[in-house]
């Protein structure tokens, strides 16, 4: 079986999956840089996306049998072009490990956040002690968007600092209520009323490409002076001017941001330029743990496919 990483992103991924792969097989495992997908093709079995682009031509261009994606997320991938041709595609959904170090990500960002965490680091760095003055978790009102396998473990972790916590949810039944902790759950048509007595927004829902920029100015706008902004779910989600907008006015006091519009960010994006924006490569659900979930669910599929079995948690 030959099996083609795609891309530089995530480049400890080929060596977890390698370790999960039965060894009498002799399975081949290539890597290609973005530019280098269509050169790479030949004769290649599954192809692993890792962020990068799978769209009508390389599905065209390739006989490969599987689109497995290393992750949750399928928006990169043709999945009508795919489905044309016969190809199976599969994910792995951000459960367990995974979601468990997204979940203490987002902790990291929101405290990392509160206590100005680069400004101390650079005032121990220029001997300077008892500064910069930090802010308290407890107490805030925390909003998570989204109520999926991320909001499950970040809501139990949360619930031990104090905090008043809501949610916005499609379906907003007061199960949901019990099962996460909440004061109270918010329907999508509720949002901004939601917005609206929130201290720290954060974004982990589910994302499909229609979803683009759904939290835009006037949604950034209705948070109260002084909010904070925590992204752990896709880049997209946000407007990126109208995050830089809010956050360089003063009306936003910070966010964290493991995720970006575009990925990877531009290195000269001004959104990295602000002193109240902490900023991580995607690396939320980067773990030991979670890859070694991650590769051993991958690993099922190729051995599905060997013994000609369609993969576990196909697109369609």
């Amino acid at each position: 079986m030959r099996i083609l990483f795609c891309g530089n992103t995530f480049p400890d991924a080929p060596e977890y999956l390698r370790e999960q792969l039965p060894a009498e097989y002799n399975d081949e495992i290539l890597t290609c840089s973005d530019s280098d997908i269509l050169s790479k093709l030949s004769g290649v079995d599954v192809v692993i996306p890792k962020m990068q682009r799978i769209g009508s031509r390389e599905i065209e261009a390739g006989k490969f049998r599987l689109i497995q994606q290393w992750g949750a997320g399928l928006e990169g991938i043709d999945l009508e072009s795919a489905k044309r041709k016969g190809i199976y595609v599969s994910n792995v959904p951000a459960t367990g490990g995974n979601a468990e170090s997204v979940a203490e990500h987002a902790m990291l960002l929101i405290l990392a956040l509160l206590r100005d965490l680069p400004k101390a680091q650079s005032n121990v760095r220029s001997g300077v002690l008892g500064a910069p003055l930090g802010k308290m978790l407890a107490g805030r009102t925390v909003c998570l968007y989204g109520l999926g396998a991320i909001a499950l473990p970040l809501a139990k972790r949360l619930r031990n600092f104090g905090v008043t916590l809501i949610g916005i949810s499609r379906d907003p039944r007061a199960l949901k209520i019990a099962d996460f902790g909440l004061t109270r759950c918010f329907s999508l048509e509720e949002r901004d009323e939601a917005f609206a007595t929130t201290d720290i927004l954060v974004l982990c829902m589910r994302y499909t490409e229609g979803m683009r920029g759904m939290v835009g100015a006037r949604e950034l706008a209705t948070l109260p002076r002084g909010a904070y902004v925590i992204n752990v779910a896709r880049g997209g989600v946000i407007d990126g001017e109208a995050l830089y907008s809010q956050l360089s006015c003063g009306h936003l006091a910070g966010a964290g941001l493991d995720v970006f519009w575009q990925e990877p960010l531009p290195t000269n994006d001004p959104i990295l330029t602000l002193p109240n924006v902490i900023a991580t490569p995607h690396v939320g659900g980067v773990t030991e743990t979670s890859f070694g979930m991650i590769a051993e669910a991958v690993a099922v599929n190729i051995e599905r496919l060997r013994c000609g079995e369609p993969p576990l948690h196909p697109a369609f």
